[in-house]
């Protein structure tokens, strides 16, 4: 950063056009006796406290010393050639003014607008301290560490009988999945390390990283795309269960941070944003947030309408760093089934959150897993809402976490995050939901009430099941404790890619084994055939190694009865007819979304995977 202190008998500024899509509002100004801080933002400038605190304390302390009566701080773009984006140098500006102004006791504080062609007339006092010139560097000022950011938040553990605790006074051994969130989110232990199991079997099914891409971008095979895309149907299908109107929409992606609301929520990421270089500076969403309420902002929306749901299949950006990225789980660009729910008010959104936190629930427990709880909620909210959150962990049936912040730092009163312990032991947070009482308004979305008013609906934030890639993520997890336990690990028969392989003993059997497929398909059931030439062995190693459920082997026997030899994953070989074959896996399928195979049915037709 760059600062040029001119102490002026006068100065006075008017704006006269736009810079930039990025900007303050107008103002005109004048101070006498001012001490005048033109600064330019450079590249390498943060939006840190420590550091633009020290910024400001030079500031003042220049301003007393030159006896001055006014400070005016004003943006100014040519005091280096390697700026910082607007919207950071933006940002920084501000931050800068509100330092000065909460310390610089008995000055009047002025800032001229960012981002205008401005005109300004300046009468400079001769002294030896009438012109000054300071650089700044962020590496002098030490950030503030995680454990320093939310050293005032309160950290509670509430039983479902409403008892309150010190976490270091709860008996947490009673409860390891508990023992294990408290460790991390407030003793801040350093997570379990190691491999974990599950990333040798994602290769396997072709989720991998894409190493001609940025850091954190997953390239998704055959397998992979089949799999997302289920999960991506089965979100839809989970939300309409909630029994209230759901609108699937689709939108775009990047988002120009000129926009007032889209600028004011996006604060809240800070570094994680990720920044787009175009005409305008711009962000890629970290989630649908952005888009939805864009469009619900365009609908007439009546009491009557409320509450409904708009959700959409939001690829998202987060700019994880690059440690920190890790397949499926932590990337810089994923896929949220995002649905936001409008209700009408704090009561009613209350009344709904009963509904989806059962249904969280339900279906984590689909997978035989369960979840344990972080509450982040603000005190105002829990001092008049307690009784609410002895509800939940009732219905959770064991105590929750509550991280409880002195005041309300971002547009919600409540995010609760549910994490899954995995099978390394460290908890990862799987789905999550946020009641917002800021963004309708932030963002002009109104709704008619009974008596013809206008109001700003609450609205819910969640991802029932996850991001898709976390939701896959937890059935490998689990798919890895079972092979920790000694089980066979598989997925559930609906999501595995395919589900039925038919192995003909040689080309001879090759039209007995199509017209089972053929059967099979009819009754959308996703099935290929091993017509490769390779020794019999090798076609049921290969297919056990896919973890397909269903593994027939047709030849003379088969291809002249009704009945089947069945290898069936985890359970062994049985003898089954081929109507029980169909129900047994109609069965295993029902109630889930179905696609068709995402391949040529024949492997002879396919490039081998280079994971295999």
């Amino acid at each position: 950063m760059r600062v040029l202190l001119i102490h002026a008998e006068s100065f006075r500024w008017e704006p006269k056009e736009p810079a930039g899509e990025i900007r303050d509002e107008p103002n005109s100004g004048e101070a006498k006796n001012a001490l005048v801080a033109f600064i330019t933002v450079e590249e390498g400038d943060v939006l840190d406290d420590g550091y633009l605190s020290r910024v400001a304390e030079d500031i003042v302390d220049v301003a007393r010393r030159v006896k001055a009566s006014s400070i005016v701080i004003y943006p100014y773009a040519h005091l280096s050639s390697k700026l910082a984006r607007p919207y950071l140098s933006k940002e920084i500006l501000s931050k800068v003014y509100n330092i000065v102004s909460a310390t610089a006791q008995g000055f009047s504080v002025l800032k001229a607008p960012f981002g205008y062609y401005k005109e300004f007339e300046l009468k400079c006092l001769g002294h030896p301290l009438s012109e000054l010139s300071r650089s700044y560097t962020p590496e002098a000022t030490p950030r503030p560490s995680t454990q320093q950011a939310k050293q005032q938040d309160v950290y509670l553990i509430l039983t479902p009988d409403g008892d309150e605790y010190d976490p270091v006074q709860f008996p947490l051994d009673k409860y390891p999945d508990l023992k294990a969130l408290v460790e991390k989110e407030v003793f801040r232990k350093e997570l379990p390390g190691g491999e974990p199991k599950y990333i040798e079997y994602v290769k396997r099914f072709t989720f991998d990283w894409e190493p001609m891409s940025d850091i954190g971008h997953m390239r998704y095979g055959p397998d992979a795309t089949i799999m997302m895309e289920l999960v991506e149907d089965y979100a839809f299908q989970v939300a309409r269960s909630l029994g209230i109107p759901i609108f699937k929409i689709r939108g775009t992606n990047m988002f120009k941070l000129s926009e007032k609301p889209i600028e004011t929520h996006a604060k809240l990421f800070g570094e994680r944003l990720y920044i787009v270089e175009t005409d305008v500076d711009s962000i890629l969403r970290y989630a649908a947030c952005f888009q939805q309420f864009a469009m619900a902002k365009d609908w007439v929306i009546s009491y009557r309408n409320l509450p409904f749901g708009m959700l959409e299949i939001a690829d998202s950006y987060r700019y994880e760093q690059p440690g920190e990225t890790v397949l499926l789980f932590r990337l810089r660009r994923f896929y949220m089934p995002d649905l936001h729910i409008f209700t009408k008010n704090l009561n009613e959104a209350i009344e709904v959150t009963y509904k989806l936190h059962e249904k969280i629930f339900e279906e984590i427990r689909k997978i035989n897993r369960d979840y344990v709880s972080l509450y982040n909620i603000t005190a105002e909210f829990y001092k008049g809402h307690k009784d609410y959150l002895v509800e939940l962990a009732k219905r959770e049936g064991k105590p929750i976490l509550l991280r409880i912040l002195p005041e309300q730092k971002y547009y919600w009163v409540l995010n609760v995050e549910f994490h899954i312990i995995d099978e390394l032991g460290r908890p990862r947070e799987i789905a999550t939901f946020q009641i917002d009482v800021g963004n309708a308004m932030r963002f002009g979305i109104k709704y008619i009430d009974e008596e013809n008013k206008v109001k700003y609906p609450v609205i819910i934030h969640t991802a029932i099941l996850g991001s898709v890639e976390r939701y896959i993520f937890a059935l490998f997890d689990t798919a890895a404790l079972m092979e920790k336990r000694g089980e066979v690990p598989r997925l559930p028969t609906w999501i595995t890619p395919v589900q039925v392989r038919i192995i003909p003993v040689n080309r001879e059997y090759l039209r007995p084994a199509s017209d089972l497929a053929d059967e099979l398909e009819r009754r959308g059931i996703r099935v290929d055939i091993d017509d490769r030439e390779e020794t019999l062995s090798r076609k049921i190693r290969d297919a056990e190694r896919e973890w397909i459920p269903y593994i027939i082997v047709i030849g003379q026997k088969e291809a002249s009865s009704n009945m089947l030899t069945v290898r069936i994953r985890g359970k062994g070989q049985v003898q089954m007819s081929r109507q029980d074959l169909v129900e047994v896996v109609e069965k295993e399928i029902s109630g889930f979304p179905r696609r068709p195979l995402y391949m040529p049915r024949l492997l002879s037709q396919r490039p081998s995977y280079k994971q295999l």
